[in-house]
C-alpha cells in the first residue's frame, strides 16, 4: 500500500500547475558572464551581447524585467526573451545561427605540406624535431606528395589553400615547385580558387625562388619577433645574424612581389615579456599595419627549455594588455595598426560572419578545416598535433597519406575525436558565458593536461581567452564610442580617416 501511495505522489502534475502567473514573457538561450564589479554581459546564441547592471540576467530569468523597463525592447529585439513560445523572427535567428557555423560548409580548407624538417635555425622554442641542412631523408616523397594533393582535390570545398612548412620548407624547394605546378595542372579539371602560402624564415631566398612566388602569385609568411637582440636570442642562427636576413628577406619580397605578399608572426618568449611597446614599434618601423601578439604553445621543443618558454599565463596576459592599449593608442591618434588576435574575437562579437581562425571555432578546425600532411607521409589533424607525434605522440594521427580519403576523414579517428570538438557539448564551455567567441582546442588541453576535454579551471586556453574576451567588453562598455569605430575598422580592415 505505500507503495502504491509512493507512485501516485510521483505523477506528473498538469502543465497548469507550473505554469507561473507572474509570465509576460519567455525565454531565449542566452548566458552571462560579470564584466566588472558593476556591469556584467549577457550574449545570446548567435553573439549578441547587451553590457548590463549586474543583477540582470537574474531578474530575466526571475520575470522582473516589465514593459516600461527600458531594456525590455532590447532583450526583446536581440532575442533573449520573446513574447511568444516561438518568436514570430525564429527563422531569422536560425539563419544566423547557420551563418555563424557556415564555416562547416565546405569542410577542409586548409591543407599543410611538411616538404621537409631541415632548417637552418636552431630557434628554442621551435615545436618540431628539425634536422640539419643535408639531411635529405627527412624531405617528403613525391609520391606522397602527390597523394597528399590528391586527397586536397577530393576536398568538397570550393576555396583551398595550399600552405608549405617545415622545418624550413624552402630548403626542399624542388618539393614546393613540383606540388604548386601539380596542383595548378590538376586545377584546370576541379576548377578551384587556390591560394598557396609558404612559410619561411627568409632567409633562403634566390632568384629563382623570388621568380617562381612571383609568377604562381604565393604569399609569404614569415617569424619576426621584434627588435633585432630579441628576434637573435629567440631565433639564433649559426654564423649569422638571423635578423638581419629576415629584414632584407622581407624587404625583398616585398620590392619583388609587393608588400602584400608577405606577413610575419611573433612568438612571445619569456624574454619578449618585457618588450611589449618595442615589439611593436619595431614592426611599424619595419612596414607592418599588423601584429599578432601570439603566446608560446606546450608543443615539441618549446617543451625542453622551459626556463625560456615557460611563463604563467598571468604575465602574458600583462603583455598582451600592454600591447594591446598601446595600439589602440596609436590608433586614436589616426595611425592605423591592427592587433590579429583581438581582431578574430571582435569578428564573433560584432559581425554575424564566422572566422575561420581554427583554435576559436566550434566544431574545433581540426579536420574540418585543416589537415597536415607530413614529411613522412602520416597525416595529422593540425598541425599542432603533428608536433606531438614528434615526441613520439600519435594520437592525433589519422592514417598514412596512401589511405582513402573517407578512412582519413571519416575514420573511427575522427569519430573519436569529434566527441570533443565542440565546446556546446563540454564541461564548463556548455554555459559559459563567452562560449559563442571561444573555441574548443582538443590538441591543446591533451597536450598540456593530458585530457581531451580539459579541466576548465585550470586550463590556460580558458584563462587566456576567457580574460581576454572580458576585458575587451570592458573597453567597450567604458570607452565604446572612441573604441568600437575602431574595433569597426580593424574588422573591415579599412582605416577611419
Amino acid at each position: 500500500m505505500k507503495s502504491l501511495n509512493l507512485k501516485k505522489s510521483r505523477k506528473f502534475k498538469s502543465k497548469e500547475f507550473y505554469w507561473n502567473k507572474r509570465v509576460e514573457y519567455f525565454l531565449l538561450p542566452f548566458r552571462f558572464h560579470r564584466i566588472n564589479d558593476v556591469k556584467e554581459v549577457i550574449v545570446n546564441e548567435v553573439g549578441d551581447f547587451l553590457i548590463v547592471p549586474i543583477g540582470t540576467a537574474s531578474q530575466i530569468v526571475g520575470r522582473e524585467i516589465n514593459k516600461n523597463n527600458p531594456i525590455y525592447r532590447d532583450l526583446l529585439s536581440n532575442f533573449f526573451i520573446s513574447e511568444k513560445p516561438i518568436p514570430d523572427l525564429v527563422d531569422v535567428l536560425a539563419t544566423r545561427y547557420r551563418t555563424k557555423k557556415s564555416f562547416l560548409n565546405d569542410f577542409t580548407s586548409l591543407h599543410i605540406f611538411v616538404t621537409t624538417l631541415r632548417c637552418n635555425h636552431s630557434c628554442h622554442y621551435c615545436q618540431v624535431s628539425r634536422v640539419s641542412e643535408n639531411r635529405v631523408d627527412f624531405d617528403i616523397s613525391f609520391e606522397n606528395l602527390n597523394a597528399g594533393i590528391d586527397h586536397m582535390f577530393r576536398s568538397p570545398s570550393e576555396s583551398i589553400t595550399m600552405e608549405f612548412q617545415g622545418g624550413e620548407p624552402l630548403l626542399a624547394f624542388d618539393k614546393v615547385q613540383y606540388a604548386v605546378e601539380r596542383a595548378l595542372e590538376l586545377n584546370e579539371s576541379f576548377k578551384k580558387e587556390i591560394t598557396f602560402v609558404v612559410c619561411t624564415n627568409a632567409t633562403v631566398f634566390s632568384d629563382e625562388i623570388i621568380q617562381f612566388c612571383k609568377e604562381y602569385n604565393i604569399i609569404i609568411s614569415t617569424s619576426l619577433d621584434g627588435p633585432e637582440f630579441l628576434h637573435n636570442a629567440n631565433r639564433p642562427k649559426s654564423g649569422a645574424k638571423s635578423y638581419d636576413l629576415v629584414i632584407n628577406g622581407i624587404n625583398q619580397i616585398r620590392n619583388d612581389l609587393g608588400s602584400e605578399s608577405v606577413s610575419a608572426l611573433m612568438t612571445t618568449t619569456s624574454l619578449s615579456l618585457d618588450y611589449p611597446i618595442e615589439i611593436i614599434e619595431n614592426y611599424i618601423e619595419n612596414g607592418f599595419s599588423n601584429i599578432f601578439l601570439r603566446p608560446i604553445s606546450p608543443y615539441g621543443f618549446a617543451l625542453k627549455n622551459s626556463k625560456k618558454n615557460n611563463y604563467e599565463t598571468e604575465k602574458y596576459l600583462e603583455f598582451y594588455k600592454t600591447g594591446l592599449n598601446f595600439i589602440l593608442e596609436l590608433n586614436k591618434n589616426g595611425h592605423f595598426f591592427v592587433e590579429d588576435y583581438t581582431t578574430v574575437i571582435l569578428k564573433k562579437m560584432l559581425t554575424p560572419f564566422p572566422v575561420n581562425y581554427v583554435d576559436l571555432q566550434s566544431p574545433a578546425g581540426m579536420i574540418n578545416n585543416v589537415v597536415v600532411f607530413n614529411y613522412d607521409g602520416y597525416v595529422y589533424a593540425t598541425d599542432e598535433s603533428r608536433m606531438l607525434a614528434e615526441n613520439k605522440d600519435f594520437t592525433f594521427r589519422l592514417g598514412h597519406v596512401k589511405d582513402n580519403y573517407n578512412t582519413l576523414f571519416y575514420g573511427e579517428k575522427a569519430k573519436f575525436l569529434s566527441q570533443f570538438w565542440s565546446n556546446e557539448s563540454l564541461a564548463g564551455c556548455a554555459d559559459c558565458g563567452f562560449q559563442t567567441y571561444c573555441g574548443a582546442d582538443p590538441v591543446f588541453h591533451y597536450a598540456s593536461q593530458g585530457d581531451f576535454e580539459g579541466y576548465r579551471p585550470n586550463s590556460d586556453f580558458c584563462r587566456k581567452n576567457m580574460e581576454i574576451i572580458r576585458y575587451l567588453f570592458e573597453l567597450i562598455e567604458s570607452d565604446g564610442s572612441e573604441l568600437l569605430p575602431i574595433f569597426y575598422s580593424w574588422v573591415n580592415n579599412k582605416p577611419r580617416f
